[in-house]
């Protein structure tokens, strides 16, 4: 095969982000987070971010979906909440969470935790999911009091996610 041949070309235009030039988005006490999806759209195969969950905070309701789901802990530490258990995960831990593997992150240290958190999807649509009850993770402020599939009803009573821009010293290195 020569250069100038090729088994297929890209579906879409491929680019570049910058995390601490993006928008993020930020809601009090569930953290902060920067998708590098282009606004208003999804990739087809998985959604890739990275979340920063300051102490105190958590990351998402306990749940589980339809899709694996894989977390690296870029710096800091956390508590996970996974099928019950409750795990401390420190800087550069990899997390791998099959389908339907129930999982939260919470911050109960003193610095900032930045997780990277890649999740499947199946043409662009996020998988399935269900919030079921948990007293491990409702005592962290990440539990549902009632089992749902709704997440509407997961996150009722949560603030909503606001754009903001990158906050210095967010991530490492920066």
């Amino acid at each position: 095969m020569t250069d100038s041949e090729r088994l297929g070309t890209p579906t879409e235009p491929w680019f570049v982000v910058n995390a601490t030039e993006a928008t993020w988005k930020a809601a009090p006490g569930w953290g902060r987070f920067i998708k590098f999806e282009p606004e208003g759209t999804r990739f087809a195969d998985f959604g890739i971010n990275i979340h920063v969950i300051e102490p105190g905070e958590r990351s998402t309701m306990y749940h589980g979906e339809d899709g694996q789901e894989d977390f690296l802990v870029l710096s800091g530490a956390c508590t996970v909440v996974i099928e019950g258990e409750v795990l401390a995960l420190k800087a550069w831990d990899f997390l791998h969470c099959p389908a339907w593997t129930r999982h939260t992150f919470a911050n109960t240290g003193d610095e900032p935790c930045a997780l990277l958190m890649v999740g499947a999807r199946r043409d662009g649509v996020e998988t399935d999911c269900e919030y079921p009850e948990d007293p491990k993770a409702q005592r962290l402020g990440a539990g549902v009091a009632t089992y749902t599939t709704d997440p509407d009803e997961a996150y009722a009573g949560t603030p909503d996610s606001a754009g903001e821009p990158y906050r210095e010293g967010t991530l490492p290195g920066t």
